[in-house]
């Protein structure tokens, strides 16, 4: 799928929308005894949809409606997910109760949207279930003060394949969404949690955070220092997100580490690593070859390398070791691209075993 295009993949629905299809569904079966199926939804942003019902249960004074996510074409975790909304009426006058069910986590950290100690349930959501209450209410008559428990099935599991744990949200998934439209292959909520972990870390007082591009350089920077578990920021190939985002909210202390040819991108000024979106300038590291003395015939066959690891490789063999110029020069461009804020940045090129080839320091 990584080479499909995007404009012709399928698009899909987030946990916020089938939370609020769900609760709409439950809250109507409370109203009236039946279950809306399919139940519509209107989305933030204008139009609607609808959903199928799963699963449905009515209780005395409890309703329960449950949909399977699907989250079209894109690689989601929560992809075919069960999403239940239990409501419960509650003494008048109660409002509406957000409750964390199973598989739904409880955030612990400041620095999020949410509160520490509410569930973890993103204010578009809330105020999408906010609405669905209140025109059902209108529709039927009965008062809108209500519990909405909100669950999902595995979802303790699945959250371990998210950033959740080091954003301080504990016992399952968070329901999310700004638009209730899930658009394949987007970048959006990658880079959207970075900035929530950069919002903790700003929000509990660290003073040091850690941009990674993979678990392997990560592992690099855990071995050197011992820093809480939201300090990494799971960076990945989205350095532009955690830049620009630093410059407007800086943490004093900043370390990148990465592989030679992700940082030798990012140090030509690209702000996304990944392979399909940015390319290694050979000439770049021929220049780079050329600053450290290199001969002619090693720059001319930097020229025509058809990796970037390729390059370093035959620099070794020349007794050239490229990687500590590179980390100057991923500095110089990270410095460059902070404008002045009051960030102080280390950078480590690490090797696919994990080892440090080349750093800059905190002064270099």
């Amino acid at each position: 799928m990584s080479g499909a295009d995007p404009q012709h993949l399928r698009r899909g629905w987030t946990t916020g929308a089938c939370a609020t299809g769900a609760a709409k569904a439950a809250f109507t079966a409370l109203a009236t005894g039946d279950f809306p199926d399919p139940v519509d939804i209107s989305l933030p942003r204008g139009g609607s949809t609808a959903f199928a019902l799963a699963r449905h249960d009515l209780d005395n004074g409890s309703a329960t409606a449950a949909i399977i996510k699907d989250a079209g074409d894109d690689p989601d975790v929560t992809h075919g997910a069960l999403v239940s909304a239990t409501v419960r009426c509650l003494p008048a006058g109660s409002g509406l109760v957000f409750k964390a069910g199973e598989g739904v986590g409880t955030v612990t950290r400041p620095g999020l949207p949410i509160p520490p100690g509410e569930p973890a349930i993103n204010p578009v959501p809330r105020e999408m279930m906010r609405q669905a209450i209140a025109e059902v209410s209108v529709q039927t008559g009965l008062a809108g003060d209500v519990e909405i428990e909100i669950s999902i099935e595995n979802g303790e599991e699945l959250a371990k394949k998210t950033l959740n744990g080091r954003l301080g949200i504990v016992g399952g998934l968070s329901i999310l969404g700004t638009t209730g439209i899930v658009r394949p292959f987007s970048c959006a909520a990658w880079i959207a949690s970075i900035h929530r972990g950069i919002d903790v870390a700003r929000a509990t007082g660290m003073t040091h955070v850690v941009g990674a591009t993979g678990s392997t350089s990560e592992g690099a920077v855990r071995a050197r220092y011992e820093l809480d578990e939201a300090a990494y920021l799971d960076m990945g190939d989205f350095a532009g997100g955690l830049l620009k985002y630093l410059r407007a909210h800086p943490v004093p202390r900043l370390t990148l580490a990465g592989g030679f040819a992700k940082f030798t991108k990012l140090a030509q000024g690209a702000l996304d690593l990944h392979s399909a979106r940015s390319r290694v300038d050979f000439a770049f590291l021929a220049d780079l070859l050329a600053d450290q003395g290199a001969p002619q015939a090693l720059r001319d066959a930097a020229l025509h390398a058809n990796t970037a690891k390729e390059v370093l490789d035959q620099s070794l063999e020349s007794g050239i070791d490229l990687s500590t110029p590179l980390a100057r020069r991923t500095k110089a461009a990270v410095l460059e691209i902070l404008r002045g804020a009051p960030v102080e940045v280390e950078v480590l090129i690490v090797d696919r075993s994990g080892r440090v080839t080349g750093e800059t320091g905190w002064d270099d």
